[in-house]
């Protein structure tokens, strides 16, 4: 992704997080873990309102960075996709460190946390010919860096929420 901006790269780890949060919206609801995640996910659209023109909210941001902090370990080890849940999680601390000067991660470090997460999934994907899910991200981050160029960031928020969708699903039937 070297031939990309650093704004159309923090669009696509965000395009990821959005993805991700389908499964861990479910997982979080779970384990009673929303009212933290909630926090959490809320940082990460602020990031995606300031690509939009809007400013940052620091508030929102600093709420996320300390609800994000320990959530994964508070995630109980005895329900199923814990180990994605902590490493999905890493996405967005890429997401939300990203909007720092003097930054320790890159959006590409993000994608390729997606990418891990994916690979911890304990289950196949259901529809996709048996694909697991680490597949079905690489062909969601492909087809993502694809609808950005071609249609901008609202036909990227666009497909994210339907890939979102794909991942909920999983997540609710590996929950049961």
């Amino acid at each position: 992704m070297s031939e990309i901006s650093d704004e159309m790269s923090q669009a696509l780890c965000c395009a990821a997080a959005v993805r991700l949060d389908g499964a861990l919206a479910v997982l979080a609801d779970r384990a009673q873990l929303s009212d933290r995640y909630n926090q959490v996910i809320a940082g990460v659209e602020s990031v995606i309102a300031s690509l939009g023109g809007q400013s940052l909210d620091t508030a929102v941001l600093g709420r996320a960075f300390g609800a994000n902090w320990t959530l994964g370990a508070r995630y109980p080890i005895e329900l199923p996709g814990g180990s994605f849940f902590r490493s999905a999680l890493r996405i967005v601390d890429i997401v939300l460190v990203a909007t720092r000067p003097g930054r320790q991660a890159t959006p590409e470090q993000g994608l390729e946390h997606a990418l891990e997460a994916a690979t911890e999934w304990p289950a196949m994907v259901q529809g996709d010919a048996g694909i697991g899910l680490a597949g079905f991200e690489l062909a969601c981050q492909q087809e993502a860096h694809e609808r950005l160029r071609e249609g901008g960031l609202p036909a990227l928020w666009k497909l994210a929420a339907i890939q979102a969708g794909h991942y909920r699903k999983a997540a609710e039937m590996l929950v049961g």
